[in-house]
């Protein structure tokens, strides 16, 4: 495990304390923890499912057509 000596600004130091307090954690540390847990839950990237890999498998191997300029040769303005 890897410790680190952080600076805490007042407000972040308040709010580890609450999230300590509504989980009922030992320490700071445990709170920085479910803090990044829930981050990675949110912001991590998204599980596909194995239909939708399989099908951009399948389109990746499909015909595809290459234009210099698309708008020209499809007469988009």
């Amino acid at each position: 495990m890897t410790q680190a000596l952080v600076t805490l600004s007042e407000d972040t130091n308040k709010v580890l304390n609450m999230v300590k307090a509504k989980f009922n954690l030992r320490d700071k540390s445990a709170a920085v923890e479910v803090i990044v847990e829930h981050y990675i839950e949110c912001a991590g990237e998204p599980d596909f499912k194995e239909e939708f890999i399989e099908r951009i498998q399948k389109a990746e191997k499909g015909k595809f057509v290459r234009v210099a300029d698309f708008a020209r040769h499809y007469g988009v303005k």
